[in-house]
Parts: structure tokens; sequence; C-alpha cells
């Protein structure tokens, strides 16, 4: 009689058996989007090579740009900084860098104020992707950004400090970089008049 039984339940302790199996395989549902699948806060890069030609010919009042192709944050075509029409501003950041994150609103606000008269770029370095949208979803921050994974562009520019900010003239040259700490709205506004020549509300 025993061994009747356990033949007869054999078969039902392996069907259990497979069926726990199979559910501990079984794929775990998809979690929320990540960072990288949400679209990016920054504007895109496509204009920043586009502009009048240089207007001294080639001369630059200053070193230009290094010779390096940065990925822009929200795809497209990698941007070469020699081939950036200026004057634009160049802020080098981090999300970890506290000073940089006091700092970004007042670049935003700069952008802003300053649409149609100079670029505002930003080269997010030696971050994560997911850090730094995140800072630019919280604090508003939408002037186009490149990705700098590593820190090619301050071994270029033989500086380390951060945050960093390059003043570019329209012909392309390096007028002065400012490695002082977090710049504020002021600030901005008078290195902008001192070394590009533009007059920007603060």
């Amino acid at each position: 009689m025993n061994r009747r039984l356990a033949l007869l339940t054999l078969p039902l302790l392996l069907m259990l058996a497979t069926a726990c199996t199979a559910d501990s395989e079984a794929p775990a549902p998809a979690g929320p989007a990540t960072a990288a699948a949400r679209p990016s806060p920054f504007e895109g890069c496509g204009g920043l090579t586009d502009g009048p030609a240089d207007p001294d010919g080639g001369k630059l009042t200053g070193d230009p740009l290094p010779e390096l192709t940065l990925t822009c944050f929200t795809g497209g075509s990698p941007v070469a900084l020699r081939d950036i029409r200026g004057p634009a501003v160049v802020n080098i950041w981090a999300s970890w860098c506290p000073p940089c994150r006091k700092e970004l609103p007042s670049f935003q606000r700069l952008h802003e104020r300053a649409e149609g008269q100079l670029r505002v770029i930003g080269v997010n370095t030696q971050d994560s992707r997911s850090a730094a949208q995140s800072l630019g979803e919280d604090f508003g921050v939408r002037f186009p950004m490149l990705f700098d994974q590593g820190k090619a562009f301050q071994r270029a520019m033989e500086r380390s400090a951060f945050p960093m900010t390059v003043f570019v003239g329209a012909d392309g040259g390096v007028r002065y970089i400012d490695t002082s700490g977090a710049l504020d709205d002021a600030q901005l506004a008078e290195l902008v008049r001192q070394h590009l020549g533009i007059a920007v509300s603060a």
C-alpha cells in the first residue's frame, strides 16, 4: 500500500519541483526607467559649430581651443572643440564638485540672458551620465552639454582645477581661464564684459 501511494505521489512532486525552478528563473519585472533612458535635459550641440567665419581671417587672439573632439550629451555628431564658433563661455564641471553645483544656475541664467550674443557650453567631466543628468534636471540646466568621461579637456588645457571656465573670443581664441571658484551672476557678467567685450545684465 505504501509503495503504491509513493508511486502515485512521485509525479506530483516532480511537477511541483519543475514549477518552482521555472518561477525562480523567470526574469524580474522591469523597474523604473534609468537616467540613460530618460530624455536629456540639455540642448543639442548641432548649432555649436554654426555661424559666420572667423572675422579676423584666422588670426587668433590667444591660444585656440584644444584639438579635441567630445561627444554631445544629447547624442548626435561629436563636436570638435576647434570648430566651435565664439564668442563662448565654456564651463567644466562635475556633479560631485560643490562649487560646480553652486554656480551652474548662474551659467543657465547667462545662457538665457545672452542668447544671440554668446554661447554657453558645459563640459561634464570625470562624472557619470546619470549623475550629470539628474543635476541638470534638478537645477533646470538647459544649455548644450559635452561629455568628457575622463579629463581630456583639462589635460589638454594643462589645468586640473574644478570648476574651470574658459572664455573664448569670436575668433576662437582663448581669452581667459577662470579657476577662482564658484562664479555668481555679477562675476560672470563682469568677466564676459572684460574678456569678450559683451555687456550682459547681471
